[in-house]
């Protein structure tokens, strides 16, 4: 077990691991991370707000980048996988944004709605 603990150590401890840290190859796709981040966050919030063309947009600028990230020499793993979660998550906002405006979505919505306002009782 202190084999690999040392080993590791040794391995952050290293100029490459540092010189790594402080590179573009690093930051860019740790900053990229906001964009998954917030598209997973929206998964909670009411379809009606998800842009159809936004959506679109950032599914082929993911598709794009991911294989920008496996092409480059050496390959860029955490841009990588940071776009294919953001692809994912562009696709389930796609699907969403498909359901509530083409596939009734918004009707089923409103009449979940209707049924639960309850009347108001005038007062005496």
């Amino acid at each position: 077990m202190a084999s690999w603990a040392s080993q590791l150590g040794q391995k952050i401890a290293s100029p490459e691991f540092r010189q790594y840290l402080m590179s573009t190859h690093f930051w860019g796709p740790v900053a990229n991370w906001g964009l998954p981040l917030a598209a997973i966050a929206d998964f909670k919030k009411d379809p009606e707000l998800i842009s159809g063309k936004m959506t679109g947009a950032l599914s082929v600028y993911s598709l794009l980048f991911m294989r920008f990230a496996w092409m480059v020499q050496p390959r860029n793993y955490l841009l990588f996988a940071c776009h294919a979660t953001n692809e994912v998550a562009q696709l389930t906002q796609g699907f969403r944004f498909i359901e509530y405006h083409h596939f009734g979505g918004n009707v089923a919505q409103a009449k979940v709605v209707e049924e639960l306002k309850v009347p108001l009782e005038p007062k005496a």
